[in-house]
């Protein structure tokens, strides 16, 4: 069969309507059909760049040696000139079938490719583009006298939108077109609180179609800010792109600093002895507090590994990831890498996210009013309910308390990921050890920590409590660095013609903080430069981000980039204007069920 015979969309199309993994990868037409359940990184990495042109993303997720084996799979060529992206199926898109189906019959054999590949996979690897953005209908009449009532007046305003103006005028860099520019902060919290507000002459609107506006409201704030959706525009940042990344190439930043781990190791073996000295001393909370201090710490690590940022190879970085998340933390590095791969290529996407999916305890977008369909989950639906209804509204509050205890939750889905089919499914691969070992050291983990530590060494049961809650607690600003740069992000779907790129940026922000405090931050302070460039070691991660900020002033692609202090409050804001509209919400239904008046519902 003939590799090199050009396939029309409408032959793709065909295809992939019949059930093939096509994917679109530098001028070819891959079908990864034999590897969907090989991949190292999760078959959904895969699932989520059907039917779209993928170079970027799989050029940014792999390594040189994994590139050239992707003609293995190769079945044919893509037309010349740009190629129309489409919906993959697992967000929803429909394909026809061909009458005569062209589907060529070659499967590439990955058994004598599995090796090599599996030895120098990516963690991840994936395209995000959507659909085209949905315009809602405007047939609506005048607003509500509930509506009206619910959102007049400042005393409405929570935590995040009590800042007054003067104090929120800190400088925040915002790199724009025509250079960078200062943005301060209470622009993007007066843009986010403004999107709270029922449309002018519109009564009578279901629930539904309030969250609608909503989210169509966001996706004109961002056509705004950011380039043009229009393809050509966005085929051009994605060539600038490229040669971005061919100087992050050539710059060697690609080569990890080895010296810059032994420095690491230095602090968390310090951190490590502290626990063990204070323990023995019987200053068991003092203690506490350098166990937690060392989890916080050595995970930046684990992420690193994950992303095979340390050696550049799966197998050994993969062993290390395991070692630290799994023995020394008692989390599934497994988990983490299935969630983590797809948060990277979907990127707040409320239906495909897993990071922002934490209904009904927050909520970061209106979507989540109409219910969620998940589809990491398993279609798993996000529901409102009474829950949501309770703890959304006061979510600006809750926030840093939930944070404190989010560890407990990980230990749950890491028990949830290693016992599940998902981790499973590699036990047909190469990489079938990964799942034994989780368990093992896993366990290890439980009985270190929860026997010989919690039962036998500490002395009493209020002691135990109060070490277990105040060792988990102190790696609370580890879950509020995760959270800070994506949550006050946009949630907008602005089309599948937006680049890689542009969807980073767009999505994440970033966090200024002098040199001398890296370390405190673990590489998470540049997560955009990082979506940008995944596989990247993070202790080169301050130098990639003067090529960004240069990227995206050519481009006039908006870099957010906030002060720690300054982050938090575009989150509480974030999380201020979805409890706002929360609250609208849930107050109308109530004035519904009292009067039987129609509004929103």
């Amino acid at each position: 069969m003939d590799r090199d015979r050009i396939l029309t969309p409408r032959m793709v199309e065909g295809m992939i309507a019949e059930g093939h993994v096509i994917v679109m990868y530098d001028g070819m037409v891959l079908r990864l059909d034999s590897w969907l359940e090989k991949h190292p990184g999760g078959r959904l990495a895969i699932l989520h760049m059907v039917g779209k042109d993928a170079t970027d993303e799989i050029k940014a997720y792999h390594s040189a040696t994994t590139l050239r084996l992707f003609k293995a799979f190769r079945i044919g060529r893509q037309p010349a000139g740009r190629w129309h992206n489409t919906t993959p199926p697992i967000r929803g898109g429909v394909y026809r079938k061909l009458e005569a189906s062209p589907s060529p019959s070659l499967s590439a054999t990955v058994t004598d490719l599995e090796d090599e590949i599996v030895d120098d996979a990516s963690t991840s690897s994936g395209s995000y583009l959507f659909d085209e953005p949905t315009r809602v209908a405007s047939s609506v009449t005048s607003v509500s006298d509930c509506s009206s009532d619910v959102v007049s007046g400042d005393d409405k305003a929570g935590p995040s939108a009590r800042i007054s103006t003067t104090e929120m005028r800190k400088r925040t860099a915002f790199v724009s077109g025509s250079g960078a520019e200062e943005a301060s902060t209470d622009e993007m919290l007066s843009k986010s609180v403004s999107q709270s507000e029922p449309p002018p002459n519109m009564s009578h609107l279901t629930k539904a179609e309030y969250t609608d506006y909503l989210m169509q409201q966001s996706i004109e704030k961002d056509l705004k800010i950011y380039p043009s959706v229009d393809p050509i525009v966005q085929e051009e940042i994605s060539r600038k792109y490229r040669i971005l990344h061919q100087k992050v190439q050539d710059g060697g930043f690609y080569q990890c600093p080895y010296v810059e781990y032994a420095k690491e190791m230095t602090r968390y073996s310090t951190l490590f002895a502290c626990f063990i000295i204070f323990l023995r001393f019987e200053w068991y909370m003092t203690s506490a507090v350098f166990l937690g201090l060392f989890w916080h710490q050595i995970m930046f690590t684990a992420h690193d590994a994950g992303h095979r940022a340390i050696t550049g190879k799966f197998v050994p970085d993969t062993l290390i990831g395991l070692f630290i998340a799994d023995f020394c933390c008692g989390l599934s590095l497994g988990w983490w890498k299935s969630s983590h791969n797809v948060h990277h290529l979907i990127t707040n996407d409320p239906a495909s996210d897993p990071d922002i999916q934490n209904v009904p305890l927050f909520a970061t977008s209106a979507e989540y009013f109409k219910s969620v369909v998940s589809n990491y989950y398993d279609n798993f639906v996000f529901y409102w309910d009474a829950v949501a209804d309770v703890m959304v509204p006061y979510q600006a509050y809750t926030y840093y308390p939930i944070m404190g205890l989010a560890r407990f939750n990980l230990y749950i889905l890491s028990w949830c990921h290693v016992l599940s089919t998902r981790a499973s499914s590699l036990g047909g691969s190469k990489a079938w050890w990964i799942r034994p070992t989780e368990v093992a050291f896993m366990a290890c983990y439980w009985f270190i920590f929860g026997y010989c530590l919690v039962l036998r060494t500490l002395p009493t049961w209020p002691i135990r409590v109060a070490f277990v809650l105040l060792s988990h607690f102190i790696t609370m600003p580890l879950h509020v660095q995760i959270t800070l740069s994506h949550w006050g992000m946009s949630t907008a779907n602005l089309g599948e013609s937006e680049s890689f790129p542009q969807r980073q940026l767009r999505t994440t922000m970033d966090v200024d903080c002098p040199k001398w405090l890296d370390f405190i931050h673990g590489g998470l302070q540049f997560q955009a430069v990082h979506h940008l460039f995944p596989c990247v070691p993070r202790h080169n991660l301050r130098k990639v981000q003067a090529l960004v900020k240069e990227f995206c002033e050519e481009t006039k692609i908006p870099y957010s980039l906030f002060s720690f202090y300054d982050g938090n409050k575009v989150v509480l804001s974030r999380l201020d204007e979805v409890a706002h509209q929360a609250k609208i919400l849930l107050t109308c239904q109530k004035h519904m069920a009292e009067t039987g008046e129609s509004g929103l519902h």
